[in-house]
C-alpha cells in the first residue's frame, strides 16, 4: 500500500459529538485535542512523514464568546504538553497562520514550541491557528509586493515557486491527502493553494472518534484512486 508523504486533515464535528452525548461543546473539544496526539503517533508508525491538522480558523472567532475562550484555554494548556509529545514522539511541530492576532502568552508558546521541537527527525506536524487559505495568500502578496518594490526580483522571476515561498507552508511539500471528518463536504478555506492536486477524502465519522483504523481505511481509498495523469511532484 503506498503511504501519502503528507495527509491534511480538517478536525470536524467535535461539538456534535459532544451534543450527541448530553455534553457541552467544549467537553468535544477537550476529547479532540487528545485524540490529535493519537493520530499523530499512528501516523507516523503508517509512514507518513507529514500531517497538518485545521485546529482554530480565522472564521472561529465568530464563535460564542465562551467557546472562543473556553478554546484558547485549552490551546494553551495544549502547547504547555505538546513540547513533552514532541520530545517523546521526535515530533517537528510549527504553527501556521496568522499567530499575530493571538494573545502575547500563547504566541511565546508556540514559539518556544516551534524552537524546542525544529531539530526533530521524527513526523513534521503543523497546526493550523487562526488560519484562513485566503488571508495567507494576502499577507503572502503584500510580504512579496513589499520585495518587489524593494527590487528584491524582476517580475519577469515571479512563478508559483517564488509565490509558494511567501505562503506560510513554504518549506512544507503540498499534501497529497486530505481528511476532513464528520460528514461536511468543502474545504472550509483550508490549504486552498496547496491542495490543488490532493486527493479528498470524507467520512461521516466525528474526530473524536477518528481512529487509526479510520486513517487506514482513508489512505486504502487514496489507493484506489484513479491517478492517471500522476501527481505533480515536489522539486
Amino acid at each position: 500500500m503506498e503511504i501519502p508523504q503528507h495527509v491534511a486533515i480538517i478536525l470536524d464535528g467535535n461539538g456534535r459529538w459532544a451534543k450527541k452525548r448530553g455534553m457541552p461543546r467544549n467537553y468535544g473539544h477537550t476529547r479532540g485535542a487528545k485524540n490529535v496526539e493519537t493520530i499523530c503517533r499512528e501516523a507516523w508508525n503508517l509512514g507518513i512523514k507529514y500531517l497538518t491538522v485545521y485546529a482554530f480558523s480565522t472564521e472561529n472567532w465568530s464563535r460564542p464568546e465562551d467557546e472562543v475562550n473556553a478554546l484558547m484555554k485549552l490551546l494553551r494548556n495544549y502547547m504547555k504538553n505538546c513540547m513533552k509529545t514532541a520530545e517523546k514522539n521526535h515530533m517537528r511541530v510549527r504553527v501556521i497562520g496568522d499567530k499575530s492576532k493571538l494573545a502575547p502568552d500563547i504566541q511565546e508558546s508556540i514559539q518556544r514550541l516551534e524552537e524546542f521541537s525544529k531539530d526533530q527527525d521524527g513526523l513534521n506536524f503543523q497546526i493550523a491557528i487562526n488560519y484562513g487559505s485566503r488571508d495567507e495568500m494576502l499577507r503572502g502578496m503584500r510580504r512579496m509586493l513589499q520585495d518587489y518594490k524593494e527590487g528584491a526580483f524582476p517580475v519577469e522571476e515571479l512563478d508559483e515557486r517564488r509565490f509558494e515561498s511567501y505562503l506560510d507552508t513554504s518549506d512544507i511539500p503540498s499534501p497529497d491527502l486530505l481528511i476532513r471528518t464528520s460528514g461536511e463536504l468543502r474545504l472550509s478555506n483550508y490549504l486552498l493553494w496547496q491542495l490543488a492536486y490532493s486527493e479528498l477524502y470524507f467520512t461521516p465519522v466525528p474526530w473524536p472518534d477518528f481512529t487509526k483504523e479510520e486513517l487506514v481505511k482513508a489512505i486504502e481509498d487514496y489507493n484506489n484512486r484513479d491517478r492517471r495523469f500522476g501527481r505533480i511532484k515536489e522539486g
